[in-house]
């Protein structure tokens, strides 16, 4: 059995900065990984992802300046994009294998699981198996996986998930897709644009996006439409059908039916929790890990077991994983940290044109918490910043403001680009700095980025 103070199960971006870290705090660590260092958000969707979706972004936004839209005489290429998709998602961790060590971390290759207190098993891939034992903590980073419904003949069909799709060697001609949330939009787009001649994208729910603010639906839906996709709202497929492997796929809605090549799930995602031992240690097997603000898992005696990253259902985005990794191996060091962001300044973005930039509450979720707000709202490219970024563009920016405090808790933001002035926002709701204050933070002309003047100008600024 060897033995370190930390054993890190899972090498996604979240596992190998929580090994990394310990190791910077003078703890010795060991990281166990099964498949690709990186992990889903390297292979299977940040990042090939948006290689798939910036080609028609740079396209559209070109043709929305009348002086270079005459320039534009064809569409994205399709073959390079998905090469230059290639380029940054190969499936080849090399990279990621030379950091790791250089960091001073020991991989370890092979599929880990909890067979007691501080105790992982981990089977090679040869089927060989070695013991490891943490004197300190071991920390569960393992993700998630893609959720499949229980739709009749949906798993016959041999249904895509993001990993097929980010990883498909050609653009389908016909494509449906189960699902508007995040993964089923920004595909939806990504693939429009890429060249597929038919996207159907069908959602359960009255709108997109659901957990955001109502007018992100309103504008993506528009963009959707623009790009020639078919949005079916409060709609249900019942039945997938696909005869033979090389056939086309027939969804059932209702009475109607439609043919398409290809079908992405993108209903949500479920913890990778089925084949990790959670049995030992008295937690239940595929269910998400619920720890505390030091990211120790509940119902588990002893301090010694923490889960980081989309494991423990907490957000699941890979920038908030990455956060939680620092603060759990801070944790493990003896320092005094808390994830405590996770509950009120989480930040996300939609990778879709207009983007959609968040941060902390939506109106919604802060009058659900209990808060007394007012909300202030503007165009995002009413000013001279937007006026200059093209023709036919849309987006809106709401702020959310606690009224007892005077402070920031939410803004939701839609537009090009928007989610490189999220940032701006995120650091006004964690340093909860008053409206007054703000004020004095002056923004640029003539930059986009006015549109915080002309909501405090709102407030009576």
């Amino acid at each position: 059995m060897s033995t370190v103070d930390v054993i890190v199960i899972g090498g996604g971006p979240v596992g190998e900065n929580a090994a990394a870290r310990a190791v910077e705090h003078g703890l010795s660590a060991a990281l166990v990984e099964g498949e690709l260092l990186g992990g889903e958000c390297s292979y299977w969707a940040c990042m090939p992802s948006k290689a798939l979706l910036r080609p028609g972004e740079v396209l559209a936004a070109a043709r929305a300046v009348p002086a270079a839209a005459g320039a534009i005489t064809g569409e994205v290429d399709a073959t390079r994009a998905l090469s230059s998709r290639d380029a940054f998602s190969s499936l080849d961790d090399t990279g990621q294998a030379e950091w790791v060590e250089g960091a001073g971390v020991r991989l370890v290759r092979g599929h880990g699981r909890l067979a007691g207190p501080r105790h992982v098993t981990v089977t090679r891939p040869d089927g060989a198996h070695e013991e490891l034992h943490a004197t300190r903590a071991v920390v569960v980073a393992t993700g998630t996986l893609a959720a499949m419904p229980p739709i009749p003949g949906l798993a016959e069909a041999r249904a895509w998930t993001n990993r097929e799709a980010t990883q498909t060697k050609e653009v389908p001609e016909r494509l449906g897709v189960i699902g508007g949330g995040v993964v089923g939009v920004e595909l939806a787009q990504a693939f429009a644009r890429l060249g597929s001649r038919k996207v159907i994208l069908v959602e359960a729910a009255d709108r997109l996006l659901s957990n955001e603010e109502p007018f992100v639906a309103d504008d993506v839906a528009a963009a959707l439409a623009d790009d020639g996709v078919e949005v079916r709202l409060g709609a249900a497929i019942e039945e997938v059908r696909r005869p033979a492997p090389d056939a086309p796929v027939t969804l059932s809605l209702g009475d109607e039916r439609v043919e398409v090549d290809e079908v992405l799930v993108a209903t949500g995602r479920r913890p990778r929790t089925d084949d990790l031992g959670l049995e030992h240690v008295g937690l239940e097997p595929g269910a998400f890990i619920g720890v505390d603000d030091q990211l120790r898992a509940a119902g588990v005696d002893g301090d010694w077991l923490y889960a980081v990253g989309d494991v423990n259902g907490r957000a699941l985005l890979t920038h908030m994983g990455k956060h939680q990794a620092r603060i759990v191996a801070d944790v493990l060091a003896g320092r005094s940290a808390s994830s405590w962001v996770d509950h009120g300044a989480v930040t996300r973005v939609v990778f879709t044109d207009p983007q959609v930039a968040a941060v902390g509450h939506t109106e919604a979720s802060a009058r659900d918490a209990g808060l007394a707000v007012r909300t202030l709202e503007v165009g995002t490219l009413a000013n001279a910043g937007g006026a200059l970024a093209g023709k036919g563009l849309r987006g809106t920016t709401k702020a959310i403001v606690d009224d007892d405090r005077d402070v920031l808790v939410g803004a939701t933001l839609t537009g090009p680009g928007v989610g490189e002035m999220l940032h701006a926002a995120t650091i006004a709701i964690v340093g909860e700095v008053p409206l007054s204050q703000l004020w004095h933070a002056v923004p640029a002309f003539p930059t986009v980025s006015e549109l915080w003047l002309r909501l405090l100008e709102q407030d009576g600024w």
